[in-house]
């Protein structure tokens, strides 16, 4: 059942992507007016949006194939010692536009532990966990990141200084396709799905994600690993 699984994701992500590809490719080459001018200015103009909204498509579409893998366990995580600065390291330059435009400074409080996590599983948690502060703190805001070992396990947090949530919408934003009404999601672009799989991906590593929150307090994501 698992290998039907597998094959059915498999040609799900690429009967999605291969048209979304083409419209990306395509649309940048408009874009730049590679081949020469297109005219009027509204057609770049148009080819832009074209290609940013591809873009916000593409990253839906990854998500909803992340939730649907993680659920359907379709995904192997092999455990090692990950040590956390160099995982985010590799995470933090992805986000740097988002940073940029934002304002947003991520402090890491050092030194930081390592954790028996899977290697692309960790930075897959981190990218969404740190993506997620990014886009709640306000602008010139300030996501901590630090870590404590408490009895065989590392709590890692990532703290931003929103407005936070009220406690009783938790449950909500951990819950994948049920984040649509939340504060937290009227609030940002995008379906909310950052949260549901970096919880997912917690879980299927033998870890544990918890959020803490309350309104006007800004929200902290905790995230409970083996030490490496």
């Amino acid at each position: 059942m698992d290998e039907q699984k597998r094959s059915f994701l498999r040609m799900v992500s690429h009967e999605l992507r291969t048209p979304l590809n083409s419209i990306l490719g395509f649309s940048e080459i408009l874009n730049s007016e590679l081949y020469g001018p297109l005219g009027a200015p509204q057609y770049k103009e148009y080819a832009g949006i074209i290609h940013a909204s591809g873009q916000k498509l593409l990253k839906l579409v990854n998500q909803v194939l992340e939730i649907a893998r993680l659920e359907g366990r379709t995904i192997d995580f092999d455990a090692a010692s990950e040590p956390l600065d160099n995982a985010l390291d590799d995470v933090l330059p992805g986000l740097r536009s988002e940073m940029n435009a934002r304002n947003v400074e991520v402090e890491v409080i050092e030194p930081l532990p390592s954790v028996m996590a899977d290697h692309r599983g960790i930075r897959q948690v981190l990218t969404q966990l740190v993506q997620n502060a990014i886009a709640f703190s306000p602008e010139g805001g300030v996501v901590r990141v630090s870590a404590e070992i408490q009895s065989g396990m590392v709590e890692l947090s990532i703290r931003d200084d929103g407005e936070g949530v009220d406690p009783d919408e938790i449950p909500r934003l951990m819950a994948p396709f049920e984040q649509a009404e939340t504060a937290l999601t009227r609030k940002a672009e995008g379906a909310g799905l950052g949260l549901p799989i970096a919880d997912l991906t917690c879980r299927a590593m033998g870890g544990r994600l918890r959020l803490i929150s309350a309104l006007g307090q800004g929200l902290t994501a905790v995230v409970r690993l083996p030490v490496g």
